[in-house]
C-alpha cells in the first residue's frame, strides 16, 4: 500500500531532526500527535507553526477549507497533547485562544506566514490560533526522573499547575461577566475555552494518573510494604471521592459561559481543597518507598546461554 503524503512528512521530519523537503522545505514545522475524539486512537499531523515569543502556535486553517480539521476537533476532546519540533519531544495542553487574544496571535501569525491570511479570506469561519503550552513546572526547576519518587512528583506538579490555571482563569473569566453590563449584548470572547481545555487536561490526566495507582502501583506497594496498606486503602478510597467531584465539575463546564459563578468556585474549591490534600499526603506516606523503585524499569535481561549454547531464561 503506498505511503501518504503525511506518512512521507512524518517519516523525513523524524529522519532528518525535523528538517523536510517539498511544500514544507524552510518552514517552521512540527509534528502534532492527538488522540482522536471518536476513536482514541492517535493520530500525528505535520503543521506549520509561529513561534510569538514563549508561545508556540499552530493554526486550525485546513487550507481555508470550511470545516475545522479532525485534529482540531481531536485537541478539543483530549487537551493533552505531544509535541516534536525536531530537536525535542514533549507534552502540552493545546489551547485556542478567544476573542481579542485569538486576533492578535492570528495577526502575529499572518505577518510571520501571509499565507494564513489567505487561508481566512477563502472562508467564512474563523480560523482557530492554537497555542501548545508546554508543562507548566511550577516554582522548582524540573529534574531528572530516576525513580518512582521523582515520577510521582513529576505528575503532581504538573496537576498542581493546571489547578492553578483553572483558578486564575475562573477568576478572571466571572470578574469579566461581571462587570459586562448591557444586556441587550452578550459578552466578548474570553477565557471560556481556556478554562474548559485546562480543566479537561487537569481532569484526563487525573483519572490516568489514579486508575495506574489502583491497578499497578498500590498493588505492588502493598506486597512489598504490607505496613503501607492502610494507607493505601484510604488513598484508594479518596481516588473514588476525587472522581465523582471531577465529574461533577466537568458537569458545570458543559457551559462556562452561563454557570452559576458562585456554584462553580464552590465545586472548584471543594474539589482543589481535597485533591491538594491528597496529593500532600501521598507524598508524606509513599516517597520513601517510591525512592527505592527505579524509573523507567529496567529492562528485562535477556536469555542466557549455558555451557551447550542452549538458550536458557534467568
Amino acid at each position: 500500500m503506498p505511503m501518504s503524503f503525511n506518512q512521507r512528512v512524518i517519516e523525513e521530519f523524524r529522519a532528518n531532526a525535523g528538517k523536510v523537503g517539498g511544500p514544507f522545505e524552510g518552514g517552521d514545522l512540527l509534528l502534532l500527535t492527538t488522540t482522536g475524539a471518536r476513536s482514541g486512537a492517535e493520530h500525528t499531523t505535520p503543521l506549520g507553526c509561529v513561534r510569538h515569543g514563549d508561545l508556540l502556535l499552530v493554526v486550525a486553517s485546513n487550507l481555508g477549507a470550511p470545516h475545522h480539521p479532525a485534529w482540531y476537533h481531536n485537541l478539543l476532546a483530549h487537551p493533552v497533547v505531544r509535541v516534536e519540533t525536531g530537536t525535542e519531544t514533549f507534552e502540552a495542553v493545546a489551547v485556542p485562544a478567544e476573542g481579542a487574544r485569538r486576533d492578535e496571535l492570528f495577526d502575529h501569525v499572518a505577518g510571520v506566514a501571509p499565507g494564513y491570511a489567505d487561508y481566512q479570506a477563502r472562508t467564512t469561519r474563523t480560523l482557530p490560533v492554537v497555542v501548545l503550552e508546554r508543562p507548566d513546572h511550577g516554582a522548582g526547576t524540573a529534574h531528572e526522573v530516576m525513580n518512582l519518587a521523582d515520577k510521582l512528583l513529576e505528575i503532581h506538579t504538573w496537576l498542581r499547575g493546571q489547578l492553578r490555571h483553572v483558578r486564575a482563569e475562573t477568576d478572571a473569566h466571572f470578574a469579566a461577566r461581571a462587570a459586562h453590563h448591557d444586556p441587550q449584548e452578550p459578552p466578548a470572547p474570553g477565557l471560556g475555552l481556556q478554562i474548559r481545555q485546562h480543566c479537561l487536561a487537569f481532569c484526563e490526566a487525573l483519572t490516568f494518573h489514579h486508575t495506574g495507582e489502583d491497578d499497578h502501583v498500590f498493588p505492588a506497594l502493598g506486597r512489598q510494604h504490607p505496613h503501607l496498606r492502610d494507607v493505601l486503602d484510604r488513598l484508594a478510597g479518596e481516588h473514588r471521592t476525587l472522581a465523582r467531584l471531577k465529574d461533577e465539575l466537568l458537569a458545570l463546564l458543559a457551559d462556562i459561559t452561563t454557570a452559576d459563578p458562585v456554584r462553580f468556585r464552590t465545586e472548584l474549591t471543594r474539589l482543589s481543597d481535597e485533591l491538594l490534600a491528597h496529593l500532600d499526603a501521598e507524598e508524606e506516606s509513599l516517597l520513601p518507598a517510591l525512592a527505592a523503585i527505579p524509573f523507567p524499569p529496567a529492562p528485562p535481561a535477556p536469555p542466557a546461554a549455558d555451557g551447550a549454547g542452549v538458550t536458557r531464561r534467568t
